[in-house]
C-alpha cells in the first residue's frame, strides 16, 4: 500500500478531472444538465448528484475526511437534514448535544414533530449526559465540535464507542475544524457533516454543503437526497474544487493566527470572557489536544458589560461585522442576533450564549494589524 497523501496534496489533487483535449492545469467545466441515457455506463443528471464534476469532487471530500463515499450539497443544512431524514422514521428518537448550530436546532425544534420524530437535547457535550437521553427507539446521535458559539470539545471517540455499544448512527457536525484540524472517521465516527460554505469555500463566494461516511451510508443518503433536490450546480461544484485547493494552507494559518489573537484577548481588561480550546484555561483543552490536529480560526469572547458591543463592531475599521464565517478575511457576529437569533431567549441563556458574547471568525490577515484593530475599537468605545 502506498503512503497516504499529506492534507495539501489531497487538496490539490485527489479527485482531478483531466483535460484530455487542451491538457489543461485545472479540472474541465462540464456544465450540462442533460446527457444519452442510451450506449452509456451512467445515466447522468443532476439531480442525482453524478454529474463528472459532482462526482469528481466526492472523491475529494472523501479523501480529506478519510471516507468512502461523499455527497455534494446545496447548502449545510441540505446536508444536515438529508442524512438525519435518511435515518429517522416517524416513532424514533435522536439524541444532540446541548450547544449545536442555529440553524440545526430550528430545523428539529420546528419541523421534527411534524413528521413524528421524537428528539432530545443532552444537557451538556458530556458523554454521561448524552447518554442518559437515550430510549429504546433511539436511532441517532448527534454531535458538533467545536460547537457554535462557545467552542466546547466533545470526546469523539466516547461518542462513537457509546454509539456502536447501542447501535446507533453517529453523526458529527464538523464544519468548525474542518478536515484539517480532525478527522472525525478516524475516532469511529460514522457520518461526517460540513457546511462547505465555510472552510472549504474559504472565500465567503460559495453556498455548498458534503456528507461523507461508507458507502453503504452515503448509499442511504443518496436515497433521501435524490427525492428532496438538494443538489448542487456544477458551477458552483467547480468553484469549490478551486477552493479546496488552498484549504490546508489557509487553515493553518487562521489557525497561528487565531491562537494569537485568544492569547491577547484573555489577557485583555477589557474582556470578561475568551472561549479558544486552544488556551489551557479552556475547560476542553486536553480533549482538543487529544483529538485536534489544529485548534482551528474560530473564537468567541465577551467583552466587559460596560462596553457597547453594538457601538464596538461599528468601530471595527478591519475585521468586518459579517454573518458567516471560516472566509480568508477576519469577520465577527453577534450570536444572540444572527446564527442563534431563531432561538428563543430562554433557549440561549440556558446554552450559555450571551447578548454580549462576540463570535470571531479569524482570517489570514497579519496578526498585528488585526490586534490593533480590536484595540482601537475598545478604546474608541470606551472613550465615547
Amino acid at each position: 500500500m502506498s503512503k497516504p497523501k499529506g492534507i495539501n496534496t489531497i487538496c490539490t489533487h485527489v479527485g482531478e478531472l483531466e483535460d484530455t483535449e487542451f491538457r489543461g492545469a485545472v479540472s474541465p467545466l462540464y456544465m450540462s444538465t442533460s446527457y444519452a441515457f442510451e450506449d452509456v455506463e451512467v445515466k447522468r443528471y443532476p439531480r442525482y448528484f453524478n454529474t463528472p464534476n459532482q462526482v469528481a469532487l466526492t472523491r475529494k471530500m472523501a479523501a480529506l475526511e478519510h471516507g468512502e463515499s461523499s455527497l455534494i450539497f446545496g447548502s449545510g443544512m441540505a446536508a444536515v437534514s438529508t442524512s438525519l431524514m435518511a435515518f429517522l422514521r416517524s416513532g424514533d428518537h435522536v439524541v444532540f448535544q446541548d450547544s449545536l448550530y442555529g440553524g440545526t436546532s430550528n430545523l428539529v425544534t420546528e419541523e421534527f414533530d411534524k413528521f413524528g420524530i421524537a428528539y432530545s437535547f443532552a444537557k451538556d457535550a458530556r458523554i454521561e449526559s448524552l447518554e442518559a437521553e437515550l430510549k429504546e427507539n433511539t436511532k441517532v446521535i448527534y454531535i458538533e465540535t467545536p460547537s457554535n458559539p462557545l467552542l466546547r470539545i466533545t470526546d469523539m471517540k466516547a461518542v462513537a464507542k457509546l454509539a456502536k455499544k447501542e447501535g446507533l448512527v453517529s453523526m458529527i457536525d464538523n464544519t468548525f475544524a474542518s478536515p484539517v484540524n480532525q478527522n472525525p472517521i478516524d475516532f469511529g465516527i460514522d457520518v461526517v457533516i460540513h457546511s462547505a460554505t465555510k472552510y472549504m469555500g474559504g472565500h465567503s463566494d460559495i453556498l455548498a454543503g458534503t456528507v461523507i461516511s461508507s458507502k453503504e451510508y452515503i448509499d442511504r443518503i443518496f436515497q433521501m437526497a435524490k427525492n428532496f433536490g438538494g443538489s448542487l450546480s456544477d458551477y458552483t461544484v467547480w468553484l469549490l474544487e478551486r477552493s479546496l485547493k488552498t484549504m490546508g494552507i489557509r487553515v493553518k494559518a487562521q489557525n497561528e493566527n487565531a491562537m494569537k489573537l485568544a492569547e491577547y484577548l484573555n489577557s485583555h481588561s477589557d474582556v470578561s470572557k475568551v472561549y479558544y480550546p486552544g488556551l489551557k484555561d479552556h475547560p476542553d483543552h486536553k480533549l482538543a489536544k487529544e483529538q485536534m490536529k489544529g485548534y482551528g480560526g474560530m473564537l468567541s469572547f465577551e467583552l466587559n458589560e460596560d462596553i457597547n458591543v453594538s457601538e464596538f463592531m461599528k468601530s471595527l475599521e478591519l475585521i468586518k461585522p459579517s454573518m458567516s464565517l471560516a472566509g480568508v478575511e477576519s469577520t465577527i457576529l453577534l450570536p444572540s442576533k444572527t446564527s442563534h437569533g431563531l432561538l428563543s431567549a430562554e433557549e440561549r441563556e440556558k446554552q450559555g450564549i450571551k447578548d454580549n458574547l462576540l463570535r470571531f471568525s479569524v482570517g489570514i490577515e497579519e496578526t498585528e494589524d488585526l490586534i490593533e484593530d480590536l484595540e482601537q475599537a475598545i478604546n474608541k468605545v470606551i472613550k465615547n
